[in-house]
């Protein structure tokens, strides 16, 4: 069986004060396993980017408990939850967020950097996950000259460079045509994904439905299913 990555548990989440006051995530339970591409989908305000904060360790929830690997993330301190994203969690942003005046050598590095890796040290490594992404002659390029594909790869070496455990995608096909989301996809469940890793997609996106292990459905901030992709 495989071992549980991420587990929420009757994880709540209000936004407001008085009559403006809503519900926005309603006691929302779920495992999502290593080794397995699980996907959050549902429509605008369903509840699931702000499921997907609560997550990752940027939103804190107002009840409930959120593990990572068996470790309960809202019991950490500020600096060891911090340190924990920093090295357990990667992330690749529906915009990418890529620094325009920087090399996408320099981009992928930042992670490393920010672990207090020696310049060239970084740099070495960072030049080794461009070149897992196919993107390793592009090193020395700002973000802008690249395809809206060669950016989205370029986010996924960032995000792995660190080697997280736990890889999370927000919309990451939300600027791609058809064929290069599918493409992406396909790296992702080919070349990223692995027995130690979890990979959470937020989409809704139903073309990439098929890349998924497990999709699970939001609305209105209750989940309403989760189904193996072999029985959808």
């Amino acid at each position: 069986m495989a071992k549980t990555a991420i587990s929420a548990q009757q994880v709540v989440k209000w936004f407001g004060v008085g009559d403006a006051r809503t519900n926005a995530v309603k006691a929302a339970s779920f495992e999502a396993s290593f080794g397995e591409i699980f996907y959050l989908v549902g429509p605008s305000g369903s509840g699931k980017t702000t499921l997907l904060s609560m997550l990752s360790g940027i939103l804190k929830p107002d009840s409930g408990s959120v593990y990572i690997d068996n470790a309960d993330i809202w019991t950490l301190s500020t600096d060891e939850l911090a340190d924990f994203r920093l090295n357990r969690i990667g992330f690749v942003f529906q915009d990418y967020h890529l620094f325009p005046r920087l090399t996408t050598l320099e981009n992928v590095a930042i992670p490393l950097i920010l672990k207090k890796y020696d310049w060239d040290k970084a740099m070495q490594e960072a030049l080794k996950y461009l070149d897992i992404v196919g993107l390793k002659n592009r090193a020395q390029l700002p973000p802008y000259k690249l395809s809206g594909g060669e950016q989205q790869r370029v986010a996924i070496a960032r995000a792995i460079v660190s080697q997280p455990d736990i890889l999370i995608f927000d919309e990451p096909t939300a600027s791609l045509d058809g064929d290069t989301g599918k493409k992406i996809m396909s790296f992702i469940k080919d070349d990223i994904l692995n027995e130690q890793r979890c990979v959470l997609v937020v989409t809704h996106d139903s073309r990439i439905f098929e890349y998924a292990d497990k999709i699970m459905k939001m609305e209105d901030g209750v989940v309403t299913a989760i189904e193996n992709h072999s029985e959808m």
